[in-house]
């Protein structure tokens, strides 16, 4: 048997949206939204998406890649505030193994005419599967997704 590992990791990524707080707020809470951003790699196709959007509720997506590989997310809800934060915890499974276990906290802020949203994340890292910045990265690129969903124009 190989040798197994944990790491531990903590990120933040504040970004701002031209969208409300309620509005950014119902991209994360409705299920047709989130699945419309939640895939973050081209050629990704949806086996299961399935969402309980409440306190003690769940989450399951799972993606077929590309190279036909399964990717799935498990989540558990602990805490929603309406337009104000989501705190969740969740799996990373890619095949047969467990990239991650993390927990995430949303953050939703008014900022002017619209929100900034500052989303943080601890994660424990298993057997070297994934790094730091490989989640930071995929994080960013699901981030884009949203602004896309909500019709705002990419940053310069």
């Amino acid at each position: 048997m190989s040798e197994r590992s944990v790491q531990h990791g903590e990120f933040t990524i504040e970004r701002r949206f031209a969208a409300s707080p309620r509005k950014l707020f119902r991209a994360w809470a409705d299920p047709q939204a989130k699945r419309a951003w939640s895939t973050c790699q081209d050629g990704m196709e949806v086996i299961e998406h399935r969402m309980e959007f409440r306190r003690g509720g769940e989450e399951v997506i799972v993606n077929r890649g590309p190279t036909g590989l399964i990717h799935r997310f498990h989540g558990h809800y602990f805490d929603i505030v309406d337009n104000q934060r989501i705190v969740y915890g969740f799996s990373m499974d890619v095949g047969e193994d467990r990239l991650t276990a993390s927990l995430a906290t949303v953050q939703f802020h008014p900022d002017g005419d619209g929100a900034r949203m500052v989303f943080t994340e601890q994660l424990a890292f298993f057997d070297g599967l994934q790094t730091l910045e490989d989640r930071r990265e995929g994080t960013q690129v699901l981030f884009e997704s949203i602004a896309l969903y909500l019709h705002e124009a990419p940053p310069h």
